[in-house]
């Protein structure tokens, strides 16, 4: 199974160059049965990530480009009344599918944006009082561009919080963006990746994940910085019980990625900031001093004690 993570990544890294971070962090989500939202300006490769992880694992992907007239039912679903056999007949929406691509999430509406809503935490649709259960393994892969571009609106925190991390890819360094402009028109990126593994794999993978063991003190640690969070001056809404699970969920998944079946605090460490990025809310006063979310995250790293790396955290 370790393999298997590699494989994944590698076909990956055919399509999306230079980010290689980005890429192990969405394995990272995905192996903790977690959803993704990844935030940038167009063009820097959000939608091919989200395509090329579907593909390498040969999961049924739908995608959906989110714009004002995009409906509640295009996303769950709707039922209409056949005259022929004088019954309800259930047409799917475009989640029931395994990788959910929500294209530009923050410019459609806040009704179309709750119909998401249940799926992210129940894995399933209510359409017309009957709830049907969307395919396993399901993962959301949300993109949205920077607050303040045109046509964009804020997501609500209930909705943000459903993500399991959220990431920023950014720009290319100069030598990897002159590669794809040397082989852009060349070939397609996306066709030269292959699946490498069947849902039944990655679904067992997700299973061992959750076995990974977490030591009182790690816990401890995870408790701590999600209370600086909550008590910080600087900060308005901090990091409630569902984003203190998400740490360990992420840590679980960083540790089993690195083939280790225990957490150390360096992988609390390290998926803090991901899972910790949307579930912040800065005070008023703070953004007016532009003082940034990463930054008041780093400080609170950078002052609760890190529990000793040499200590033991195995079972």
């Amino acid at each position: 199974m370790q393999r298997k993570i590699d494989l994944i990544m590698n076909e990956v890294k055919k399509a999306i160059v230079g980010k290689d971070m980005c890429i192990r962090k969405v394995m990272m989500a995905v192996l903790a049965q977690g959803h993704v939202l990844i935030e940038d300006i167009p063009g820097v490769g959000k939608t091919t990530l989200a395509l090329a992880f579907a593909k390498a694992m040969g999961l049924q992907q739908n995608r959906v480009q989110f714009t004002p007239d995009v409906l509640p039912s295009d996303i769950t679903g709707f039922t209409s009344y056949e005259k022929e056999t004088e019954s309800f007949i259930y047409h799917e929406g475009a989640v029931m599918c395994n990788v959910f691509l929500a294209d530009e999430i923050n410019r459609t509406s806040a009704k179309t944006q709750s119909a998401l809503l249940e799926v992210m935490e129940e894995y399933a649709v209510t359409v017309d009082g009957v709830t049907r259960q969307v395919p396993q393994p399901f993962v959301v892969i949300a993109t949205e561009n920077p607050v303040g571009a045109a046509g964009t609106q804020m997501l609500p925190e209930s909705q943000l919080d459903r993500f399991l991390i959220c990431i920023v890819m950014g720009y290319l360094e100069k030598r990897d963006e002159k590669g794809i402009l040397r082989d852009w028109e060349r070939k397609s990126l996306l066709d030269e990746i292959q699946p490498v593994i069947t849902e039944q794999e990655l679904m067992r993978m997700q299973e061992k994940v959750k076995s990974i063991y977490i030591h009182d003190r790690i816990m401890d640690y995870i408790i701590e910085l999600s209370e600086a969070t909550r008590n910080h001056e600087q900060i308005q809404l901090g990091i409630s019980t569902r984003g203190s699970i998400a740490v360990a969920r992420m840590a679980r998944a960083a540790a089993y990625v690195a083939g280790r079946r225990f957490v150390i605090p360096e992988d609390v460490y390290n998926v803090f900031p991901d899972v910790a990025r949307h579930r912040i809310m800065m005070a008023h006063q703070t953004r007016m001093k532009q003082v940034s979310t990463g930054q008041v995250i780093q400080e609170i790293l950078n002052r609760i004690r890190m529990p000793r790396p040499e200590d033991k955290y195995e079972k």
